[in-house]
């Protein structure tokens, strides 16, 4: 079965992280992307070995696997005339034109809106922007750290009071991936348009708005309340009036998060699974009011009685609780997880596991592939474009292309 974007042809000038994941997406959803990379050096992220204290040794490399799974790759000079002329070529036959080059570089390069729609009206130009289109910093670039995670609002929020500095993002492209997901939607949206009206969008998606839609809730709540959301420091109960809304350490030092909203809904499920049902018709939990009231008692309560048990013995008790509840999980942890693996949200890509994008249609995992080697579809592409032998070699010899 096909996907949704089939027969689509994506063109992507783009680097790092954030608009190549966008590029992914539309991949996995079934485009042909073809990715343009600088002929001599490639996407920068290519070099990306050490990220924090984790390196990576040879091939693959998950830092650019991860935004540039199923797409084929282009080595392209194109600010020599002959490259340009090939990416114009190409951006003829293309449905969409991705880019992450900020205006300057976009002018420089004549890879603008005007330039890529006088050879081809009909194309749906994306951007992706650390700031947005518009404003006195537009021409400014940056990474998901200082637009996404710092500008917009979550550093500062998750960050307790009494932390020097501030808490990082928990992994790279964290932001990126998030932002480039939404520049896929976008993309999709703007193909559905062209196919109904005729009419070809300019998308744009940022770093900057992507992270303030994330904190969407927490901007609306505060501004309108003018109080800042102030984390608590580790440790603290997550809810001053709910012993059901909490993070509870288990015997083996692990954690179990609970997220019941409705306390007296689930308190007797809650009470029958720790065996303390002598719990159930105490006045001090029989009401949202009471709960509200006696909830550090309640909260005592329940951290003795978890940390009788391991997690694993607690994950056995509590399939059958009505109310939501997880345990917390690293990385490694979550991979292994049996309902993520049921779902297939990871797929393997080549010689890795990799994330699928979360969009899955007709229940079924998107088909995916691995990341191109720097280049390794040059050939194809350029024979595709009907250019002979001879003059793909002397474009090579010129080194407009690798």
């Amino acid at each position: 079965m096909g996907g949704p974007l089939d027969g689509i042809r994506v063109l992507e000038v783009a680097m790092y992280g954030f608009v190549p994941s966008a590029g992914a997406v539309l991949a996995e959803w079934g485009a042909d992307v073809i990715k343009v990379e600088h002929a001599v050096t490639g996407d920068p992220q290519r070099g990306l070995r050490q990220t924090g204290p984790l390196r990576v040794e040879g091939d693959p490399n998950p830092n650019i696997e991860h935004a540039n799974r199923g797409k084929r790759s282009i080595g392209l000079d194109v600010s020599k005339p002959e490259g340009r002329e090939v990416l114009l070529e190409l951006a003829k036959r293309a449905d969409v034109f991705l880019t992450s080059f900020l205006p300057g570089h976009r002018a420089k390069f004549g890879i603008d809106v005007d330039d890529i729609r006088a050879v081809n009206p009909d194309v749906v130009y994306a951007r992706g922007s650390a700031l947005g289109p518009r404003g006195l910093e537009a021409e400014k670039g940056g990474y998901d750290m200082t637009a996404f995670w710092c500008r917009a609002g979550t550093a500062a929020t998750i960050t307790p009071p009494g932390i020097e500095g501030m808490i990082g993002p928990p992994g790279p492209a964290y932001g990126d991936t998030i932002s480039g997901t939404n520049l896929a939607g976008g993309i999709a949206a703007a193909l559905l348009k062209r196919e109904r009206t005729g009419e070809a969008s300019v998308v744009d998606v940022s770093l900057l708005g992507s992270g303030l839609w994330a904190m969407g809730h927490t901007v609306a709540l505060t501004s309108h309340l003018n109080q800042l959301m102030v984390q608590p420091p580790p440790g603290v109960h997550g809810s001053p009036i709910n012993p059901l809304v909490g993070v509870y350490r288990t015997k083996d030092d692990r954690f179990i998060s609970l997220v019941m909203m409705q306390p007296t809904k689930f308190w007797a499920d809650v009470c029958r699974h720790v065996d303390r049902e002598d719990l159930i018709d105490d006045p001090r939990f029989a009401t949202a009011e009471s709960i509200a009231e006696h909830t550090g008692e309640a909260v005592e309560i329940l951290r003795e009685v978890i940390a009788t048990r391991t997690l694993p013995e607690w994950s056995e008790r509590f399939a059958t609780l009505a109310g939501p509840w997880a345990p917390v999980q690293d990385t490694l942890q979550a991979a292994q997880d049996a309902q993520i693996r049921s779902n297939e949200y990871i797929v393997t890509a080549g010689e890795l596991e990799l994330v699928a994008n979360p969009v899955q249609f007709d229940v079924a995992a998107p088909r995916t592939g691995p990341a191109p080697g720097f280049a390794e579809q040059t050939d194809d592409i350029l024979l595709e474009l009907d250019l002979d032998w001879d003059r793909i070699i002397e474009l090579k010899t010129a080194g407009v292309v690798t």
